[in-house]
């Protein structure tokens, strides 16, 4: 599993990378505005439904029943099971799609309709527009999505998690060579995301071919195990999806805020989700097939230690990486961000969001981990509920918080509403019997704690007043910046070694 999230967690740094860069080019050609607002909520509802449909329920639905069908049926059925599976998913996901390019000023008004009450029209009717040209990227990558299932259930993860590398190298593309030749330039982006589901679905289908599953597109809704999916995806649109959910909720309630707040959540969410994608979407990968294999083999033993390697994981990694978004939050967001477009006050503003969204850092990998834990035993009541509870309280919190802290106060409501999901899916698998911790975890946490203090001290004193950071030309951020970060990694792993953690507690029990 090591291997696994190796190569997951490499390709997915990556695609981070490019991501980051890719928002580098978008803070400065088209900096943060009511444009660019327009865009964030076009891009972010079928980025939405494709975290809850594509890599959400179908997917947490798709793989435990893919394994069992792995295990336990022969090459035949299971060749028929993905192409009756395929065909059903492109036959529905064609008709949603249907009607998202048809009713997309309704979607935006359900989303974005701060636009509406501010009287922004031409922001709203761009925003209509260009969702009913980034609408079909649903399609698209949620056939990429079944596509990558495949190839992760039977060990081949390097492809799928390169595949988000070709959305952003698209993205680049389009603000650099398309938005020059277009009357409204932010246009571009909304093509860039159309070309990129397309062309991520076909860079999969040769690696499929080679493991003679190309699909037979086969609309099959009542199939046996086509059934089956259905019915567990049902409750775990909620249970897999709250984050994104409470991500969307905050994007509606920003629409009513200044403008440039739906942005400034936007660049304070992408930094949140590096070590989110880079550990905890790659440990949730890699996982998932591991866990689903062991529930058919019945293997509790296995099942557990599963899930408590991929917690040291997120402890020893995770919870620096909080530490690290924390204490340098605004220097980060000056030095990739800050341009003649993005200037000082949106560097302030979108610090806020960030040093919110820190504080959930932790729960929001947690979750990645527990949630598996459900789904590879086919079980997607619990984590409904537990979504729901969530959920609620998040759109509690959104109505307290957002009044004194505005945009930041959504960050932080997200952040508290991930705290209490993580909470209650790790409190689920201990009363199911399914995860039992070793006795040696409250030591691995003092000293994971220990050391994070220790980098925080070093952080602290690189970290200074933002003052500095905006008065810096562009290398010296750059130069101070890594200085920081390669400081407090070595204070780090140095407090770690010596309390005594070595490579074994990433592999074995602690």
């Amino acid at each position: 599993m090591f291997k696994h999230l190796a190569k997951v967690g490499s390709n997915t740094m990556l695609s981070r990378v490019l991501g980051f860069i890719r928002d580098l080019v978008f803070a400065h050609v088209f900096g943060a505005n009511s444009s660019t607002d327009a865009f964030f909520v076009a891009f972010k509802i079928p980025n939405f439904l494709r975290r809850l449909f594509a890599e959400g329920a179908f997917s947490v639905a798709f793989v435990p029943v893919l394994g069992e069908y792995k295990v336990k049926r022969s090459f035949e059925e299971l060749k028929q099971f993905v192409d009756r599976v395929a065909g059903t998913l492109a036959g529905v996901l064609l008709g949603v799609t249907l009607l998202g390019v048809l009713g997309a000023p309704v979607i935006v008004s359900l989303f974005g309709g701060g636009f509406l009450v501010r009287g922004e029209m031409e922001t709203f009717w761009l925003t209509s527009d260009m969702l009913r040209i980034t609408f079909p990227y649903l399609l698209f990558i949620s056939l990429t999505a079944f596509a990558g299932g495949i190839l992760n259930t039977f060990n081949r993860f390097g492809v799928p998690a390169f595949t988000p590398v070709l959305l952003n190298l698209s993205l680049i593309g389009s603000a650099f060579w398309l938005s020059p030749l277009m009357d409204t330039p932010i246009r571009a982006l909304a093509w860039g995301v159309f070309i990129a589901g397309v062309v991520q679905f076909l860079f999969q289908l040769p690696f499929l071919h080679k493991l003679k599953l190309l699909p037979r597109f086969r609309f099959a809704p009542r199939d046996e195990g086509v059934r089956r999916i259905g019915k567990l995806m049902l409750p775990a649109l909620f249970g897999v999806s709250v984050t994104q959910l409470n991500l969307l909720i905050d994007t509606l309630i920003a629409s009513f805020l200044q403008e440039g707040s739906i942005s400034w959540l936007y660049y304070s969410d992408r930094l949140v989700e590096l070590p989110v994608g880079v550990l905890g979407v790659a440990l949730a990968t890699v996982i998932l097939p591991s866990l689903s294999e062991k529930h058919a083999s019945e293997s509790r033993e296995g099942f557990s230690n599963t899930i408590d390697w991929a917690l040291r994981w997120a402890l020893l990694l995770g919870l620096p990486a909080a530490v690290g978004l924390l204490l340098l939050s605004g220097p980060m967001i000056a030095t990739l961000f800050q341009s003649d477009v993005f200037d000082a006050r949106d560097v302030a503003m979108s610090q806020r969001s960030l040093m919110a969204y820190s504080l959930g850092l932790v729960s929001f990998i947690l979750i990645k981990i527990f949630a598996p834990g459900f789904y590879a035993r086919q079980d997607t009541k619990t984590p409904v509920k537990i979504a729901v509870i969530a959920m609620v309280t998040n759109m509690v919190l959104n109505i307290i918080l957002v009044f004194p802290l505005a945009h930041a106060g959504l960050a932080l409501a997200t952040a508290l509403s991930a705290s209490l999901n993580a909470f209650l899916l790790y409190r689920g698998l201990r009363h199911e019997g399914v995860f039992h911790p070793p006795k040696g975890w409250p030591r691995l946490v003092l000293k994971a704690v220990t050391a994070c203090l220790a980098m925080a001290v070093v952080l602290f004193w690189w970290g200074g007043d933002l003052q500095l950071w905006l008065e810096l030309d562009t290398w010296g951020r750059v130069g101070r910046l890594l200085a920081a970060i390669l400081s407090a990694m070595m204070a780090y792993f140095a407090v770690l070694f010596l309390a005594g953690i070595r490579g074994r507690h990433f592999r074995s029990a602690v």
